[in-house]
């Protein structure tokens, strides 16, 4: 097959495209081809994906265990509707509710983490019969206007008309300036306030275990366990949004399993279809009873995304990614900790969806243009990572759960170097 080229994309992205969709790299490859952890450009140049289309491909790219039954699925049916029939879906629901959190165990299927979270806070409005949220800063739910208006990071807001009314951010029990306990007391303190002054007319609160967007932001242990004794003491809901931490990223199943909490509602996404779009919330059969009023998402579960899914389903259990992720997790981490370099400030995260906060060492040269030079580099030496945090200045590792120790060793050396280059 002939390549079109990066020059050629490039022109007709700026000609077609909105000025808002930008791009990783100066100078980005055309990827054309991937399996597994690895991706390949026009030249068929290899890079190791260390940022998995942001935790999407849990399972690896074009895994052929799962494809294969995705494509004989695409031959026998490709579509119908919710409203018609179709064993995938069915099957799929009852698997969910085999590994999601306590007692949660129906399931709305839907086709984006946007249009899930939306149906999420909709649920929580139905079954409260109120209207606010309350939300952290840092948090990032979605693009539809309701989730971009629980959305903590400005950048990622878009309109300036957005919801106010109802909407509570409290921050994040995370600051540079303070230590994790103090944050958490903070936060907490907010939360109070907000719930005795506005609680009779807040539905739920909406939050993701581990900040992804927001630079891979996990909260003390006992954060959430004390969140949700407040909200249940005010008749709140907790809606968990695991759209980038579910099925085996972080070490668990799901992420909010390592905080020993059990949500009200639990939004998933990315990886359940490892790069087939779909999308799911999901609750107790209590409050699944008040989303009554006729509702469908004319793609949610089609047959070949569910057919996906539990093929997905399948892989992660038979060849143990969640042990893995826990496992080569903690070696990622380790290693990253353990470099000697003054533009790392620190490295966060559980399992295999870790963040290295980058320093800036020269005033003149801010955190997030660092940030840029070591991901053309880290290209250039062919290792995908990602970024993101709140100045855009966090390495997101979040690669395929299917990556080796060897990769592992491997982007690290490179990252020394790298670091040592700029130095």
């Amino acid at each position: 097959m002939s390549y079109i080229g990066p020059e050629n994309i490039l022109s007709i992205r700026q000609q077609y495209f909105f000025p808002a969709t930008s791009h990783f790299y100066k100078n980005p490859p055309q990827i054309v081809k991937g399996f597994m952890q690895y991706l390949y450009d026009q030249d068929n140049k290899k890079y190791t994906d260390f940022y998995g289309g942001v935790s999407v491909m849990n399972c690896g790219h074009s895994n052929p265990e799962i494809i294969n039954e995705t494509a004989e699925q695409l031959k026998d049916l490709q579509h119908t509707t919710t409203l018609f029939f179709t064993q995938p879906m069915a099957l799929l629901a009852e698997e969910l509710a085999k590994i999601l959190p306590g007692d949660i165990k129906r399931t709305f299927f839907c086709v984006t983490g946007s249009e899930a979270n939306e149906g999420a806070m909709a649920l929580a409005r139905l079954h409260t019969k109120k209207n606010g949220f309350i939300a952290l800063n840092g948090g990032l739910h979605g693009r539809t206007h309701l989730t971009l208006s629980v959305t903590g990071i400005p950048m990622w807001r878009l309109d300036d008309n957005l919801m106010k009314d109802n909407i509570f951010f409290i921050d994040r029990p995370y600051s540079p300036d303070e230590s994790y306990e103090k944050a958490m007391e903070k936060s907490l303190e907010q939360l109070k306030k907000v719930l005795e002054e506005h609680g009779n007319n807040i539905a739920a609160m909406i939050l993701e275990p581990i900040q992804g967007n927001g630079g891979i932001i996990m909260y003390p242990l006992n954060y959430l366990k004390e969140v949700k004794r407040l909200l249940e003491k005010h008749g709140v809901l907790l809606i968990i949004d695991e759209v980038q931490t579910g099925y085996g990223r972080t070490g668990k199943m799901f992420c909010i399993e390592h905080y020993d909490v059990v949500p009200d509602i639990i939004v998933t996404a990315k990886a359940l279809g490892n790069g087939i779009p779909i999308s799911t919330f999901s609750t107790t059969d209590e409050i699944a009873q008040s989303f009554n009023k006729p509702s469908a998402s004319t793609f949610g579960g089609n047959p070949v995304a569910a057919t996906t899914a539990l093929n997905v389903l399948k892989y992660i259990k038979s060849h143990d990614l969640i042990s893995r992720a826990e496992k080569l997790g903690k070696i990622l981490k380790q290693q990253l900790e353990e470099i000697p370099s003054p533009y790392i400030q620190e490295v966060r995260g559980i399992g295999l969806m870790i963040g290295v906060q980058i320093h800036a060492v020269d005033e003149n040269q801010p955190s997030h243009a660092i940030t840029d030079v070591i991901l053309e580099e880290m290209k250039d030496l062919g290792f995908l990572i990602g970024k993101n945090g709140l100045d855009r200045d966090v390495l997101a590792f979040q690669p395929p759960l299917v990556v080796t120790e060897e990769d592992i060793n491997e982007v690290v050396a490179a990252l020394k170097k790298v670091l040592a280059k700029l130095s």
